[in-house]
């Protein structure tokens, strides 16, 4: 190819992707706005985000050779796929990538949810021995405990397999209809079922905007006074200030929530001071695996500049 077509990556990217791609496209690291971009957005071809590029139609308008956007990830929440698809821009993504990183890590905060510990940094006495053996006690067990999924979609899936394996009583909630065979026993109930019927609630829905606020304080005071509330999908599908009455009312009730609206949250956010909110910074995909995983994408996005159908396109909004 005389001129390779240029494709920017504007967040991180695995090195072996990186290389792959090196090997047939100019390549440069850069966003908007700064300079490197500025200066090419005449001759960009290809287009490779992660989390916090935003490709909206002010974004697409000033990238008049612009072919295919590739996310690096799951979900398509910060790309205007309408707007790319009527400028004759595909999108491609990686759906697959995390599944399994995203899945076990929900089984790790169970963990921390139901299976209290402490690691000993230094001996202690008999006294102390004690003390922590008889404080540190479970009050209840998995295979006591009824798990709902509130999305049974590739990872919502993966987590009820994993809870079939793990002894909970799985109930679940979906748009769509899902096989039996991929429910690994868990039980399609009503979304109000769901709330009032459940001990824990893992929370795996996309991010269409209907989901934005969906869950709210009616639907949260469904839920027992004791519950645990697990959200690794979108911070914006809880209304926030809902969620924060609750579980200022509810202090037996926790919420550990991987994702925020925004990311970071901002000083003064409630959440970050209310004892039974459990903040962490967006990890769950966060393994080298599933990261490498993502950066498969640029296959997607080669395959594109070289006129073949994608094996990943995005879904039409």
């Amino acid at each position: 190819m005389e001129h390779p077509p240029l494709v920017i990556y504007t967040e991180t990217i695995d090195p072996s992707a990186l290389e792959w791609l090196t090997e047939r496209a100019e390549v440069l690291a850069c966003a908007p706005g700064d300079p490197a971009f500025e200066s090419a957005v005449e001759r960009i071809e290809g287009l490779l985000i992660r989390t916090y590029t935003q490709v909206d139609s002010a974004l697409l308008d000033r990238l008049p050779a612009l072919k295919v956007v590739g996310r690096a990830g799951v979900g398509i929440d910060n790309i205007d796929v309408a707007a790319c698809r009527q400028r004759g821009v595909e999108v491609v993504y990686a759906p697959a990538s995390s599944t399994h990183a995203v899945a076990e890590y929900v089984v790790a905060l169970l963990c921390d949810a139901l299976r209290p510990r402490e690691y000993l940094a230094d001996a202690v006495d008999q006294a102390a021995w004690g003390h922590l053996r008889k404080t540190l006690v479970g009050r209840r067990q998995f295979d006591e405990l009824t798990l709902g999924i509130l999305g049974l979609g590739r990872i919502g899936r993966t987590v009820a397999r994993f809870a079939e394996v793990l002894g909970f009583t799985v109930r679940y909630h979906d748009l769509e209809e899902i096989p039996e065979a991929d429910r690994f026993g868990a039980k399609s109930v009503a979304l109000e079922s769901l709330f009032s019927d459940v001990d824990l609630l893992t929370i795996h829905v996309d991010g269409r905007a209907r989901n934005r606020g969906f869950i709210d304080r009616s639907l949260l005071d469904r839920l027992p006074p004791d519950a645990v509330v697990i959200n690794t999908s979108r911070g914006f599908v809880f209304d926030h200030d809902s969620l924060r009455s609750w579980l200022t009312e509810r202090p037996e009730t926790r919420a550990y929530l991987d994702v925020q609206d925004p990311e970071p949250p901002p000083p003064g956010d409630p959440l970050l001071t209310l004892p039974n909110a459990r903040l962490l910074p967006h990890l769950a995909s966060r393994t080298s695996t599933a990261m490498a995983r993502m950066s498969d994408v640029v296959e997607d996005i080669w395959a594109v500049l070289e006129g073949t159908p994608p094996n990943w396109p995005a879904p039409d909004p």
